[in-house]
């Protein structure tokens, strides 16, 4: 088996750090990209990579700028001369009303989780038709379950993961006869640093776990497992598919307890 060359984008903590050191621990790449817009946290999680026996290195680039977009590819072939997987794992987003969402928020979010995942897998992509490996390449959008459930105050966010629904189920349809495989994992709440506020605030953690059918906010690790299991080669006949990592979210969990 030939080790692949991986790209987490927004992998110096939470989710993102979780998919790149299992891809690390799991023996199948050569190499795993990590990135940050502070090269200094991208580069703690190459170090830990590096632990493990696979090679790493951190890229600094504002997913926000198309040209660092570019960029975040561009470096990766020049240090590798290949890339065989994109996890588009960058995200923001902000608790803000409707009413108060200016356009500049709402450029800000959707630059960052809608559009960085467009620019990036068109740039990898290119480079992934030219290898012309057999095994193709493979595209992993993390997405949320809030490109099904509505989120208030979250619309910028919500809308974009709706987007990048579509736009890997286009990406799947489109790339398939080259072997290039496009899916998204959609996790429910889990335990990062983006929901610290879980943590902090018994109520809130209250209210979450109600809408939780397994009753537990998830990790980052079983996001990764996913990920991991979608990148490789047994998930080869799987593609334009969101695989839910959300502990039952999505199931309409008010009527677990009222229909008999």
């Amino acid at each position: 088996m030939n080790k692949k060359i991986a790209v987490v984008t927004g992998s110096s903590k939470g989710i993102g750090k979780a998919i790149a050191i299992a891809f690390a621990k799991s023996g199948e790449y050569f190499a795993v990209v990590t990135n940050s817009n502070k090269l200094q946290e991208a580069r703690a999680v190459s170090d830990d990579i590096g632990t493990l026996g696979c090679n790493s290195i951190p890229i600094e680039a504002d997913l926000s700028k198309e040209t660092e977009c570019v960029r975040l590819i561009e470096e990766t072939i020049k240090n590798y001369d290949r890339i065989d997987v994109l996890v588009n794992n960058a995200g923001v987003q902000q608790d803000v009303p409707l009413e108060e969402t200016t356009i500049d928020l709402w450029q800000k979010i959707l630059a960052v989780d809608l559009t960085a995942p467009f620019i990036c897998s068109r740039e990898a992509v290119k480079h992934m038709e030219k290898q012309q490996d057999p095994t193709g390449g493979c595209i992993i959008n993390i997405t949320s379950v809030h490109q099904l459930i509505p989120k208030p105050h979250y619309i910028p966010y919500a809308t974009s993961k709706a987007g990048v629904e579509m736009m890997t189920k286009t990406l799947a349809l489109e790339l398939a006869k080259s072997n290039i495989r496009a899916n998204a994992v959609a996790p429910g709440a889990i335990e990062t640093p983006m929901n610290i506020l879980l943590d902090e605030n018994e109520a809130a953690l209250h209210k979450t776990l109600t809408q939780i059918p397994m009753g537990r906010i998830g990790s980052a690790e079983e996001v990764a497992n996913a990920v991991q299991f979608l990148a490789s080669d047994r998930a080869s006949y799987i593609t334009g598919t969101t695989l839910y990592v959300d502990g039952g979210m999505t199931l309409y969990p008010s009527f677990q307890y009222t229909v008999h």
